[in-house]
């Protein structure tokens, strides 16, 4: 919208927003390119325009009380609210378009007309109110707008032409229509009366305006009018901004007790006479001098203040358990904050900068322009309890939460522009699939080169789903929540910023993402929560149970040598561990073998887009196998220059510091200019704005004596970090945490993996594959037991217990009573009891879910007795919410005898149990699925534990269940499949013209059978794929098995097969139908307590009576349109 205005031209033009200022950030941008930013609000009725800095914070509290008072999908401001004179001051009022009140009045008399109009002018007086003229050809525009302008006429009112502009281009409202369509979950067709009624909603050019509005031509002049009142307001400079000041104190007594916390701690951390003394406390020297050049001494201080209140979070949420013990900080600094050695002695972080040898220019120098980022990773319920602490001290208005607008991407283009163009379902499902890219603009090409989608591709509707889908790519979808950052303010942020309610209770968020907020000048704190150190947090809590002192380990202190950490590090063994388990890190840390903290940080970061598109990452492996091989290999540099700024990464670069580090050593760069490459790496647009400093790159580096050819190689790894890289603290601090997790497993393995499974979701694997790495490490996963188990996973022995809580249709509360009530009362001493025992909230499905993946199997009946046995279970009359809460069809109970006098139900069949742990778990307990089909598989297939044996280039057919799926954009078109079969991982890379002919087996089969080439390279194997088939039903595989189960992820839409159930009874508790099966309930007792073979020569029929009880349990737990099991 705001480069066409300029290109229009248009004397003045306005954006619009509706209730919000989600877009505020680049409507500013735009104002300075010559484009008037004004904003349009709400409900489409009247147009508020803020002309001074007071108008800019009523409109900002109106915009607040809408979001806040209302419901969250349909803000809306009652018309009463803007009548207040004191919420008008500084705001200009257009009183809006067709669905204005103005208009409505109107239409109801003139006197109605004439009477609102008095009461807006009363509201906000005679020079800020403008009659609003709109004229876009509809039925009614010319009447009414003669109506409005002789209103205006007889009051002394100005009248003001606009043009209701909903799209920049007249061709654009397709796209239009599907978003009215989209918004209103509904098709185009359904959407009829809500969209627009033409196309003449763009944005026209002066001439157009002028012939639409000819005989008004007052009208057009007013826009100028407005545009130049409102100029004098300035969004990025106006707001009135500031970060809270430490205690109120002034710069000077604020930068004393800085450096008087600083010298304190430098005291402690470095004593007198050790080695890193000196320049210790000349890097405090240094720090200090720059944040007083820049006057941060107050900034450093509250986020002081901020980690203290983070300690009192942590104290009250750990108590007196063992991790309060254990010397565990409250919250680690990451990024460039971590090189700081003010934040490392105040608390922010825990990596020693100085022994790290961090450098410090990516985070402070002196031609620093803006306020350093600081962001601090915290557990998950610290985090969340320090947010609120954070809206307590500092005032609800003065906190919020930064936006995110996450745009269309593929995936949710092609699902939800198909659903207003009433495309198939399934078909849209398959292309959003199949598709590889991210970016809808990249749909036809997806389409075009898949078989099946290729030929839909030329028809007239799915081209307009390719069409439009190319249309949305980039526009924002919807507001979100930024992962951690948080405004505070000393000024109430609802006068700078309008505000919403947050998705947790007692949060609000800001309506600007974190580029909206730099650009004005706001300060945003980071509070991200990390897995990892709940997972840290609750493992020393174990260790401590397990320990015969009682007492956790404190990590603080651990050996960062130890050999055998780093062996099963070197070996690839690195599934479950923090930022060093993924496919792409296994296969290139078996070749690098980091043996040192410094090593394993340029692990961390190597594995990144940044070195990736630099050309980094091979150049570096190979000259650490050079190293290895020959100590006295000479690393080859670029130029000489480079060396001292790259010698610790061999030449290359790798973190986002040596960016700088480079730019310096070979262009001469100044501290600004490097600041300014360092900002341009930071923006979305980084390649353009990388771009324009070549030129001073190439003249710097010539006057150093370097070749442009040299040059401009060396500012192509440079210009590589706009894709994304880490600087090297960032990289230490996730390192030392890296190795932290591998200590952890490697002497406690029980207690890491029950805390790696409590604190799911985490990192790369599914809970089916870190449960069998678990096994492969001596940890057993056992089943959940109602009698062993508790609300979340726990250790038992060296082995890992499955928690209640874990099993589908099990609420924490719901567990947590269910254990209370053993832990009081004893253990449940049968089905009957357990049911008696607990809280009717536990409905029938949850605990045939349990039955179903063995919580009963202690209890001595197999699990098809126990679902008969929940079937027939009667609650106590006495316990009304028992038989009305639970079990409103609760069915009759035979009388037997104990084991039911010779009704026998066997036991479920392995492929039965294999698919109801997947269904009720999310994951396999019990065995791999591949076991279960081993025997079917071609005589030919091999298992991974025979690759050792095999020599380089051998043939091989391997199967597997595919654990991950990943075509990254920097690897031309490969697609690397990790696979797992019962001895463990097996890497398939398929190539690009594979992957084109069977892309839907690749991307949707949960089973592969893959034949390819064995690929060795000392500790790392692959398998370069030539055929790729799904193990399918057809071929001798059992259907329960292929069908449910893949990727960890089940379907959950089916409930599980039992193999020899026949059909079942349809009940739909019909009272007759219940006096019918009491009777035949009786027939069947009678008939068992004669002999046994009486009951061996039943008839067919008989059986069928007999057994319709337990039948009925599985139809009860399945879909209404499941019509047998079996």
């Amino acid at each position: 919208m705001c480069p066409r205005g300029r290109r229009a031209p248009l004397p003045s033009s306005r954006t619009a927003s509706r209730l919000g200022h989600c877009g505020l950030g680049e409507a500013v941008a735009a104002a300075h390119g010559g484009l008037r930013a004004a904003f349009d609000e709400p409900e489409r009725h009247v147009t508020l325009l803020a002309e001074t800095p007071a108008g800019y914070a009523n409109l900002c509290r109106l915009l607040t009380k809408a979001h806040m008072e209302s419901p969250r999908e349909d803000p809306r401001l009652p018309l009463d609210a803007l009548l207040d004179p004191a919420r008008t001051e500084g705001l200009v009022l257009l009183t809006g378009c067709r669905r204005s009140p103005l208009a409505a009045a109107l239409d109801s008399s003139v006197a109605d007309g004439e009477a609102l109009a008095r009461r807006l002018v009363e509201a906000f007086g005679p020079d800020h109110v403008f009659v609003e003229l709109q004229d876009n050809h509809v039925k009614g525009d010319a009447p009414r707008n003669r109506a409005l302008g002789s209103l205006a006429d007889r009051l002394g009112l100005p009248v003001v032409a606009t043009g209701n502009v909903h799209y920049h281009r007249r061709e654009r409202y397709r796209l239009q229509d599907v978003l009215v369509s989209i918004r209103n979950r509904t098709t185009l067709d359904g959407s009829h009366g809500l969209r627009r009624p033409n196309s003449l909603f763009h944005l026209a050019s002066a001439e157009e305006m002028a012939r639409r509005f000819s005989g008004r031509e007052d009208a057009l002049h007013a826009t100028m009018r407005i545009a130049e009142r409102c100029t004098a307001f300035d969004l990025t400079q106006d707001l009135g901004y500031a970060f809270p000041d430490f205690e109120g104190s002034d710069r000077g007594g604020a930068l004393e007790t800085l450096a008087a916390v600083c010298l304190a701690e430098l005291a402690r951390r470095y004593p007198d006479g050790s080695p890193d003394e000196v320049e210790a406390r000349e890097r405090l020297h240094q720090e200090l001098r720059l944040v007083d050049l820049h006057g941060l001494a107050g900034f450093f201080l509250v986020y002081r203040d901020i980690m203290d209140l983070a300690r009192e979070v942590a104290a009250d949420l750990r108590g007196t358990s063992a991790r309060a013990r254990a010397n565990l900080p409250p919250g680690r600094g990451r990024g460039s904050s971590v090189s700081s050695i003010i934040c490392y002695l105040i608390g922010l972080s825990n990596v020693d900068p100085v022994k790290a040898e961090l450098f410090l220019g990516r985070f402070l120098n002196e031609a620093l322009r803006s306020v350093p980022d600081i962001d601090l990773d915290f557990p998950r319920d610290i985090r969340d309890e320090l947010i609120l602490r954070v809206y307590a001290k500092y005032g609800a208005e003065h906190v919020g939460l930064v936006a995110t607008f996450p745009s269309y991407r593929m995936r949710s283009a092609v699902r939800e522009v198909g659903k207003a163009l009433d495309l198939p379902f399934g078909e849209l499902e398959k292309l959003a699939k199949l598709a590889d890219h991210y970016t809808p603009l990249a749909l036809r090409s997806e389409m075009e080169r898949a078989p099946e989608l290729r030929e839909k591709a030329a028809s007239p509707a799915w081209q307009a789903l390719i069409e439009v889908c190319e249309a949305i790519a980039g526009l924002p979808r919807h507001i979100s929540q930024h992962v951690g950052g948080m405004i505070i303010s000393s000024r109430p942020l609802v006068e700078m910023v309008p505000l919403e309610p947050a998705a947790m209770e007692g949060r609000v968020l800001c309506q600007w993402d974190k580029d909206a907020c730099d650009d004005a000048g706001f300060i945003k704190i980071d509070f991200l929560a990390l897995g990892m150190l709940s997972l840290v947090e609750e493992a020393v809590d174990l260790i401590a149970e397990r320990s015969d002192d009682g007492e956790p380990p404190d990590l603080s202190r651990i050996d960062l040598e130890d050999e055998a950490v780093y062996d099963r590090i070197c070996e690839g063994d690195t599934v479950g561990m923090f930022q060093v388990e993924s496919r792409a890190q296994i296969q290139m840390i078996r070749r690098v073998r980091p043996r040192t903290l410094e090593e394993l940080a340029i692990q961390v970061a190597i594995v990144r887009p940044g070195p990736i598109v630099g050309g980094a990452v091979n150049p570096y492996v190979r000259r650490r196998e050079l190293l290895r091989e020959n100590p006295d290999f000479q690393v080859p540099y670029d130029h000489p220059l480079l060396e001292e700024a790259l010698g610790e990464t061999l030449g290359v670069v790798i973190f986002q510091d040596q960016v700088l580090k480079v730019a310096q050593a070979l262009a001469g760069f100044s501290d600004g200019q490097a600041e300014e490459l360092r900002r341009a790496m930071s923006r979305k647009r980084s390649k353009e704005a990388l771009s324009s400093h070549w030129k001073a790159f190439r003249t710097g580096a010539a006057g150093r004596g370097v070749d442009e050819e040299t040059a401009r190689q060396v500012f192509t790894q440079v210009v590589a970090f706009s894709e994304f890289g880490f600087p090297k603290s960032h990289a230490a601090a996730f390192g030392l945490l890296a190795y932290q997790s591998a200590w952890l497993r490697h002497y406690h393995p029980t207690a890491y993996y029950v805390a790696l499974f409590n604190n799911q979701p985490m990192g790369f694997y599914s809970l089916d594959a870190l449960g069998r790495d678990a096994r492969r490490h001596g940890v057993d996963i056992l089943l959940p037991d109602v009698n062993r188990s508790g609300v979340a996973c726990s250790p038992e022995a060296d082995d890992l217990r499955i928690g209640l809580g874990f099993v589908r249709g099990w609420g924490e509360d719901v567990a947590k009573r269910v254990v209370e009530e053993r832990e009081k009362r004893g253990p449940y001493r049968s089905l009957t009891d357990f049911l008696r025992r607990t809280p009717a909230s536990l409905k029938r499905p949850a605990v045939e879910n349990l039955v179903w993946v063995g919580g009963f199997d202690g209890l001595g009946l197999t699990r098809r007795e126990l679902l008969w046995q929940a079937g027939l279970w009667l609650g106590p009359e006495s316990d009304p919410d028992r038989t009305g809460g639970r079990d409103d069809h609760a069915q009759v109970e035979l009388e037997l005898d104990e084991p039911y006098a010779g009704l026998r139900f066997p036991d479920l069949e392995d492929p039965d149990r294999l698919v109801a742990e997947y269904r009720m778990l999310h994951f396999s307990a019990s065995m791999h699925p591949l076991s279960l089909l081993r025997d079917q598989l071609p005589s030919d297939t091999v298992t991974s534990d025979r690759f050792p044996d095999l020599s380089d280039r051998s043939t091989v057919r391997i199967a597997g269940l595919v654990t991950a799926r990943q075509r990254p954009a920097t690897a031309k078109g490969y697609v690397f499949v990790l696979m797992e079969d019962e001895s463990g991982p097996i890497n398939v890379i398929v190539k690009p013209d594979l992957y084109d002919r069977a892309r839907s087996v690749v991307r949707m089969e949960p089973f592969l059978l893959v034949k390819g080439r064995l690929q060795k390279d000392g500790a790392t194997m692959n398998v370069i794929a030539f055929e790729v088939e799904p193990l399918r039903v057809g071929a001798g595989i059992d259907p329960r098995i292929s069908a449910d189960i893949g990727d960890g992820r089940p379907d959950e839409r089916v409930a599980p097969e039992v193999s020899d159930l026949p059909p079942t009874l349809e009940y739909w508790g019909n009272q007759e139908r219940v006096k019918e099966r009491a009777e035949r309930a009786a027939a069947v007792r009678e008939t068992m307590t004669e002999e046994a073979a009486v009951r061996e020569t039943w008839s067919p029929q008989w059986k069928a009576k007999a057994s319709a009880f337990r039948y009925l349990t599985a139809l009860r737990q399945a879909p209404p349109d499941i019509k047998n099991f079996g």
